[in-house]
């Protein structure tokens, strides 16, 4: 971790809801809101999750799998993402999801009309817009864990080391 955390506390919660208690707090709500408020169905919203998690680096957000009244993705869900393009395991929504979402961190320049054509023929706007709000959470929060090294101390039991 790149950042000094006084002993006994929690670092997550120390840093999103005591360092900056004007803003931290305030994002942790955005970031908690993705999941509490969202209509995306479970493989999309989980598609697009990981592939933003894959590109950050973000350990915790690799290992960590959307839950819905006790329903997840399968295990292996992370290597489809990886593979979005020539997996069978996506329909069309799943599919391009992983794509907006790779192409939304690495070069959200190049999004053209070809690519609009295509989402607006899975997803509504209101999907659309929902969706670039995930992903600009997910991007930016996890980027703040990975960069300050808090994914490193919030890891799930899969990535410790044994």
């Amino acid at each position: 971790m790149f950042i000094d955390i006084p002993q006994g506390k929690d670092p997550i919660g120390y840093v999103w809801g005591e360092m900056v208690p004007g803003i931290g707090p305030a994002a942790a709500r955005l970031a908690t809101s993705v999941y509490e408020h969202t209509t995306l169905g479970l493989r999309e919203f989980e598609a697009a999750r990981l592939r933003i998690a894959q590109i950050n680096g973000c350990l915790f957000c690799q290992d960590f799998r959307t839950d819905r009244d006790g329903v997840k993705v399968e295990a292996d869900f992370d290597t489809a993402v990886e593979n979005w393009r020539t997996t069978d395991a996506f329909d069309d929504r799943a599919r391009l999801a992983a794509e907006y979402a790779e192409r939304f961190a690495t070069d959200h320049h190049g999004l053209d009309a070809e690519f609009w054509d295509r989402m607006r023929a899975q997803y509504t706007d209101a999907e659309i817009v929902e969706l670039s709000i995930c992903l600009g959470s997910w991007l930016s929060f996890g980027r703040l864990n990975r960069v300050l090294g808090l994914d490193e101390v919030c890891v799930l039991p899969s990535h410790v080391a044994g």
